[in-house]
């Protein structure tokens, strides 16, 4: 019988994360560099204390329709920092959370991600919806 599908098996680590007293542009910047759309907001030991989104920054970012130039518009939200925007009571789990406990998690909550913590606390990983579909492929492909 094959052993169970862990969190660990299918998470993303090591994880991006930013401090809460980062701003608005450099979640935004790293957010598009990197093709992300959930980040862990940590503290000094790496702990979690909130999740920044793509629809977070979303909803604070200021309309192109007030008529400022794009590096107005930035010059303004620098002073927006990411505790402000952040969600601070955060579902996670273990890495060794049985995957298919994470995926209903995700399902039945309509949550794009989840942290992945240690048993202290300390983020150590995040499985998205992404590396479901990523695993889901790979394991459809067996039977190609």
């Amino acid at each position: 019988m094959p052993s169970p599908v862990l969190v660990k098996h299918i998470m993303s680590s090591p994880v991006i994360g930013l401090f809460a007293e980062q701003t608005l542009p450099l979640a935004e910047d790293i957010m598009n560099l990197k093709h992300l759309r959930h980040i862990p907001v940590l503290d000094d030991d790496r702990r979690l204390v909130g999740l920044v989104s793509h629809r977070d920054l979303l909803k604070a970012k200021i309309s192109t329709l007030t008529g400022l130039t794009p590096s107005q518009q930035r010059a303004r939200q620098e002073d927006v920092r990411i505790s402000a925007l952040m969600t601070r009571d955060v579902w996670t789990v273990q890495p060794e959370t049985l995957a298919s406990v994470a995926g209903r998690t995700l399902l039945d909550h309509k949550f794009g991600c989840l942290p992945v913590v240690s048993e202290d606390g300390v983020v150590v990983g995040i499985i998205t919806e992404r590396d479901f579909l990523k695993f889901a492929i790979k394991a459809v492909e067996q039977f190609d």
